[in-house]
């Protein structure tokens, strides 16, 4: 951003931002300190100083990379995203079209490893809609509130959603990988668990770096092993789907956790959550066309 001669670099938080103010004045170059509800953190120097400052920025990340600056998401504690709600009423609107109404949409939109396999893509994620009962389904919406609410109030409410529905996915690939041709399944389970193991990553990344609270963050991983084995390896659950999703969400979350400073902000947790919703229009439309 410039504005009367300045440009404006954006930081991820205000250690970061004393970190690079730091770096630029041991360049001789001026910066102000800046922060607003709209943009964040940030920096604000003269235009004709603005190349330079960003080139020993540059430097500074090299050389520090494994610094802990580099986290886009400091711990916040326990931050939930109400707008979760919204997810598990699509969940149970689902269910009950496909119980009264239209129930051709459980076998359309079922995760079918023959039926993916000969092309139909889709149901990997439309399986994540369907439940097969009352009790399946307010299993999933209650955790899955509890779980998916946390990770999207940590990572951002597009970028949490879409992450744990790819790790949903990557659940059911897991099942198209390991279960035989025949094999059927529906529910959210894996997209519940790929939340668990985003919150995990978000424990185990903080625990790396610095905390001043650091049995606090152990009792939170110790107690998402303990979540995990309770709700995810029961003798009723497609363990597969659930560690396939826990092992995938825990991956992406490492992934969004190591991404450079200033790459998760607003616009791109809105262009996640239009991908969401695209992705969801799109898969329900060849499902249930």
């Amino acid at each position: 951003m410039e504005a009367a001669g300045h440009s404006r670099i954006p930081t991820r938080s205000r250690r970061q931002t004393m970190d690079w103010a730091l770096v630029l004045a041991s360049q001789g170059i001026n910066a102000v300190i800046d922060r607003s509800e709209e943009l964040g953190w940030g920096l604000v120097v003269a235009a004709a100083d603005y190349p330079a400052a960003r080139e020993a920025i540059r430097l500074y990340r090299r050389e520090n990379r494994h610094w802990r600056w580099r986290q886009p998401l400091p711990w916040r504690g326990a931050a939930f995203d109400g707008r979760i709600i919204f997810w598990g009423v699509l969940l149970v609107a689902f269910h009950f079209l496909t119980q009264i109404s239209r129930p051709d949409f459980s076998i359309a939109g079922r995760m079918d490893n023959a039926a993916v396999l000969a092309g139909e893509w889709w149901r990997i994620f439309t399986a994540m809609l369907l439940h097969a009962n009352l009790a399946h389904l307010a299993a999933n919406v209650s955790l899955g509130i509890v779980l998916l609410g946390l990770a999207m109030g940590r990572y951002g409410t597009g970028t949490g959603l879409l992450a744990a529905y790819l790790a949903g996915a990557g659940g059911n690939v897991a099942g198209l990988l390991l279960y035989p041709a025949t094999h059927l399944g529906v529910g959210a389970s894996g997209m519940v668990m790929g939340g668990l193991g985003m919150l995990a990553a978000q424990s185990v990344f903080w625990l790396r770096g610095h905390s001043p609270n650091r049995k606090h963050v152990i009792r939170g991983i110790f107690a998402g092993v303990l979540l995990f084995a309770l709700f995810g390896l029961s003798p009723e659950a497609d363990v597969i789907a659930h560690v396939g999703g826990f092992v995938t969400g825990l991956l992406l979350g490492g992934m969004l956790l190591s991404l450079p400073a200033g790459w998760l902000n607003p616009q791109t947790d809105r262009a996640a959550g239009l991908i969401f919703c695209a992705l969801l229009i799109l898969t329900s439309w060849l499902a249930f066309r």
